[in-house]
C-alpha cells in the first residue's frame, strides 16, 4: 500500500472553500501544516476570525473531505483561530489594547446602525473574539440603553476610565458621563475632543476588535474618525429604501476617500415578517443592499428581518444575540460578524508591533 503524498492533502484542501473568507484554505493562509506518516494525516488549520461556533462544522467537513484520499489511514485535524492587527491609515498606529478598530457607519439616521453595532458586538464576543465598543454618538447615545448599563465608568487615577462590561463587552459611552435628560449642545470642536478622550482616556483589556458605532452623517466626527484614529476597516448599514441607499452611498465614499477599507454592507430592515400570520412583506422595498454591493464591488455581509422582538430585546438592555441566542436573527448577527472579521483577516496585518522605535540623537 503506497504513502499518501503530502501534494495529494494541500490539493484538496486548495478546493475547500471557506464560505467567510469566500476562498479556499490554502488560498487564505489558513493552513499552518500538514503531516504525512505513512498513511495518517496530520492537518493544523488556523483561520483568522473568531468562528466558535463554526469550528466543529469545519472540522468536520475537512474531516470528510481527507477522507476521500486513497487508502488514508488516522485523521487529525485540528482547527482554531488567532486574532491579529491589520493595518491602518498612514501614518496612524494601531491603538494600544486594542488591535482592531471597525467602525460601523450610515449615511442616514433610524436605519438600526446602533442595533446593528452592539449585536454585532456581542456576536464576535460569542465567536470567541475580546470585543469592546464605543458610542461615538454624543448627541444621542443609545449603547447604554441597549447594554443596560448607567452610571459612571470607574477611574483608578482619576484621568482615565475602566470601561463598563456588559455581556463580556467591554463599553465607554457619553452617556455614562452625563445626566440622561441634559442635552449635548456641543460644537464641532468639542463633540471631536469628546471622541478622542472617550477613545484614548479608556483603559481596554487586551481588545481584537473595538467596535465604533458612529452617528449619521459625513460630518466632524466621522471625518476625525478617518483621518486621526487608526481604523482597520468599516462596515456600512443601510436599508433597502432609496433614499436610506443614497445616504449610505455618501458614507462609503467618505471612507473611500481616507483610504479606510469597506469590509462590506449590511442590509437592515429586509423584510418585515408578521408575528401572528408569519406572511412577509418588503416594507422598504427589494433588492436595494444587493444593488449597491454589486455596483460598488463590495460584499453585502447579511440581511436582518424588520422584526419587534429585536427592537423589544434592545430597548430592554438585552440585545437580540444573548436574549435569543438560539434563534434566527442571532444566527444572522453571528454570521454577519464572522463573515466581516473573516474580510478584516484577509487584509494586510501591521507588523509594526514587531519592530522597535528608533531614535537618532547627535552626540
Amino acid at each position: 500500500m503506497a504513502s499518501i503524498d503530502k501534494t495529494a492533502v494541500e490539493n484538496l484542501l486548495k478546493h475547500f472553500i471557506d464560505p467567510n473568507v469566500e476562498t479556499d484554505l490554502v488560498s487564505a493562509k489558513s493552513v499552518k501544516k500538514i503531516s504525512v506518516d505513512g498513511n495518517d494525516v496530520s492537518v493544523v488549520i488556523e483561520l483568522g476570525y473568531p468562528a466558535k461556533s463554526y469550528l466543529e462544522e469545519l472540522k468536520a467537513a475537512v474531516t470528510q473531505r481527507l477522507q476521500t484520499l486513497p487508502d488514508v489511514g488516522k485523521l487529525d485535524v485540528s482547527i482554531s483561530f488567532n486574532i491579529v492587527s491589520h493595518s491602518v491609515q498612514k501614518a496612524l498606529k494601531p491603538l494600544p489594547n486594542v488591535k482592531n478598530i471597525i467602525a460601523v457607519a450610515s449615511g442616514k439616521g433610524g436605519v438600526g446602525k446602533s442595533t446593528t453595532s452592539v449585536n454585532l458586538a456581542l456576536a464576535l464576543a460569542a465567536e470567541g473574539a475580546n470585543v469592546g465598543i464605543l458610542d461615538a454618538d454624543i448627541y444621542g447615545p443609545s449603547i447604554p440603553t441597549m447594554l443596560g448599563l448607567s452610571g459612571k465608568p470607574d477611574s483608578p487615577d482619576g484621568k482615565s476610565m475602566l470601561p463598563k462590561i456588559s455581556f463580556g463587552v467591554q463599553t465607554i459611552s457619553i452617556g455614562y458621563l452625563i445626566d440622561p435628560d441634559q442635552p449635548m449642545i456641543w460644537r464641532g470642536p468639542m463633540v471631536t475632543g469628546a471622541l478622542q478622550q472617550l477613545l484614548n482616556q479608556t483603559q481596554w483589556h487586551d481588545v481584537d476588535y473595538l467596535i465604533i458605532d458612529l452617528p449619521p452623517g459625513t460630518g466632524d466626527i466621522q471625518l476625525t474618525l478617518a483621518q486621526q484614529i487608526p481604523v482597520s476597516g468599516a462596515v456600512i448599514v443601510t436599508t433597502p429604501q432609496d433614499i436610506a441607499l443614497i445616504d449610505a452611498q455618501r458614507g462609503l465614499g467618505m471612507f473611500e476617500k481616507v483610504n479606510v477599507p469597506i469590509l462590506g454592507l449590511v442590509e437592515n430592515m429586509s423584510v418585515h415578517i408578521c408575528s401572528n400570520c408569519g406572511h412577509e412583506e418588503a416594507i422598504f422595498g427589494q433588492g436595494g443592499g444587493v444593488a449597491m454591493a454589486v455596483k460598488n464591488k463590495l460584499d453585502l455581509l447579511g440581511s436582518l428581518p424588520l422584526d419587534i422582538h429585536i427592537r423589544e430585546y434592545a430597548d430592554s438592555g438585552r440585545p437580540t444575540v444573548v436574549a435569543d441566542p438560539d434563534g434566527r436573527p442571532a444566527q444572522i448577527y453571528k454570521a454577519i460578524a464572522r463573515k466581516m472579521a473573516a474580510k478584516l483577516a484577509m487584509r494586510a496585518r501591521d507588523y509594526s508591533g514587531r519592530f522597535p522605535n528608533i531614535v537618532i540623537q547627535n552626540t
